[in-house]
């Protein structure tokens, strides 16, 4: 199966995006994370009101063969979390860049925030050395 990486999207290395649409960015994983995951069964989010800080863990999600901490590729402050997701974690893989986001945050120096991020193709680059 060819995986998927949206061109609107930045990355880490350790697997999450961000898509930004003005001071509001959109957090999630990559379809590649979740196919090393395998079947996710939980999913750990923040409360709405709490803080991100870019290289501090926001939760963790655990699949049949581990728990992995969430890292978020931008600092800012919890608006929204997939409440459906939370409730039914292994539909994070049907769409993980649509309907699979895990939260939104309002974001307060965007363009400064993503500079540590991956681009598409840099990302596509870094998971295609990893196999």
């Amino acid at each position: 199966m060819e995986l998927e990486y949206p061109d609107d999207l930045r990355y880490l290395d350790s697997h999450e995006y961000v898509r930004l649409d003005g001071e509001i960015a959109t957090i999630g994983i990559s379809a590649y994370a979740i196919d090393q995951l395998g079947d996710i069964v939980f999913l750990e989010l923040p409360e709405l009101g709490d803080p991100l800080e870019v290289g501090e863990s926001f939760g963790t999600i655990e699949s049949v063969k581990a728990v992995e901490e969430l890292y978020p590729p931008i600092s800012g402050t919890v608006i929204e979390r997939n409440e459906a997701m939370i409730e039914t974690p292994e539909l994070i893989g049907d769409d993980p860049y649509g309907e699979g986001w895990l939260l939104k945050v309002r974001v307060e120096n965007p363009d400064e925030e993503l500079a540590d991020t991956l681009s598409p193709v840099e990302y596509r680059s870094h998971v295609s050395g990893v196999d």
